[in-house]
Formats: structure tokens, C-alpha cells, sequence
């Protein structure tokens, strides 16, 4: 069973939300800022945080980065705002998805049951094989870790996701739309600032110079792709 952390300053908010996943089948645990998240998390007490983002003592921007420096479970952020600029500035610091409120329960339990199965299950690579291999980058499916000449990289489920599906096509451009529709199994509504965030990510984890990359590629006007060299 899977423990969901449940954060928001609402307790009405907070209630429903249990009220929905407890009838999925999770448990739940409730926190009302940002600090009593992270004691939880540090505690290994949940699998994955739902968020608010406006919140006293810490606010859910910054309770995602102390979060991030420990710990890569999944962050869904709640927040009331609307602008695509502070949906950004959540999935920078490390959150995986945002759902904006007013919000549907029965779309926040869709979100936390597709973070939650990528993140404990990506899948299989195709062919077979546990790994792939493009110039100094190693993923490794059946272990879920990626190197980098030879060095671990962190990666949350998003960035891993998305490096494994380009892994797979090398050369091969994928649009910011089947991006987010085949990792985020959801529909493709104003996906391309989302996926840019988390290639943007990839790109500074993996390539020496993310400005020029040698591997994580744009097209300009069509999506991404990962070069073999």
C-alpha cells in the first residue's frame, strides 16, 4: 500500500483529497505547511507528496527544493494560480506535475496513480536488453539508474521517463506532445513549457555545456531528440 502525503493549509482540501485516495486503496498522511512535509518525508513516511504551493511557515516552493535534496519521490504541487509562469517555476525546483485549483479529487487521483506508476515502474526496454547506451550516457531499466561516463546521475521519474523514451528512437523526433502524452499518459493540453522545463533539466544533468548540447537536441518547430555519437 502507498502512503500519499497530503499538504495544504485547507483542512477541508485536505480532507477530501483523503476521503478520495483512502477509497483508491492508498493511506494517507497529513501535513499543514511546508516544514511538516519535509519531517515527514525525512521520516520515509510517503511515496508521494501532493503540495500546496501558498502555505505559512514554508511555502510549497520551498518545502519541494529541501524535499528534492533528499529525496526523488513524486511532488505534485496544488496551487490556486493559473499562469503558465508559476506552473514552471513549481516543475524548476523539482516538482513532476502541477493540478491547478479549483480541481476535480477524481483528476488527482488519476495524477498520483500515473506519477506513482512511473515511479515504481517504467517499464521495460524495448528488446530486451536492461540498458542502453548513447555515447557516455548508461541507462539502466532494470535498476532504474542512469551514468553518465560512468558517474550515477539523479534523475526524478519524469527526467527518466523522458530520457528513456528518446533513448529508445535515437535520431528520431518526438514532439512536446507525444512527450507528454506517452510520459504523462494524460492529455496534451499546453504541454510544450512543461516538457521544456524537465529536457532543460535532462540538459544540465548530462551535457557539459547545456547551452550547446551534444547529445539532447532541439528541432526547432517540431520536438526533441537524442543523438548516437
Amino acid at each position: 500500500m502507498y502512503t500519499i502525503l497530503i499538504c495544504d493549509d485547507d483542512r477541508d482540501i485536505v480532507s477530501a483529497l483523503r476521503i478520495y485516495l483512502t477509497a483508491e486503496g492508498y493511506s494517507t498522511r497529513e501535513a499543514y505547511d511546508g516544514q511538516q512535509a519535509l519531517d515527514i518525508v525525512r521520516g520515509g513516511g510517503a511515496q508521494l507528496v501532493l503540495m500546496d504551493v501558498m502555505m505559512p511557515v514554508m511555502d510549497g516552493i520551498a518545502a519541494t527544493v529541501k524535499i528534492r535534496e533528499i529525496s526523488n519521490i513524486p511532488i505534485i504541487l496544488l496551487t490556486a494560480k493559473s499562469e503558465d509562469t508559476d506552473k514552471v517555476l513549481g516543475l524548476n525546483v523539482g516538482a513532476d506535475d502541477y493540478v491547478t485549483k479549483p480541481f476535480n479529487p477524481v483528476e488527482v487521483v488519476a495524477r498520483v496513480r500515473s506519477a506513482l506508476r512511473r515511479y515504481t515502474s517504467l517499464g521495460g526496454v524495448q528488446g530486451g536488453s536492461d540498458s542502453i547506451v548513447i555515447g557516455g550516457i548508461v541507462l539502466n531499466d532494470s535498476e532504474k539508474a542512469v551514468t553518465l561516463d560512468g558517474q550515477p546521475v539523479a534523475l526524478t521519474p519524469i527526467e527518466y521517463s523522458i530520457l528513456k523514451l528518446l533513448m529508445q528512437s535515437p535520431g528520431r523526433v518526438f514532439s512536446s506532445r507525444e512527450i507528454y502524452e506517452r510520459v504523462w499518459h494524460d492529455t496534451a493540453l499546453g504541454s510544450e513549457s512543461t516538457v521544456a522545463v524537465h529536457i532543460r533539466h535532462l540538459r544540465e544533468k548530462l551535457e557539459i555545456n547545456p547551452a550547446q548540447p551534444r547529445w539532447l537536441k532541439v528541432v526547432w518547430g517540431q520536438g526533441y531528440k537524442i543523438e548516437r555519437n
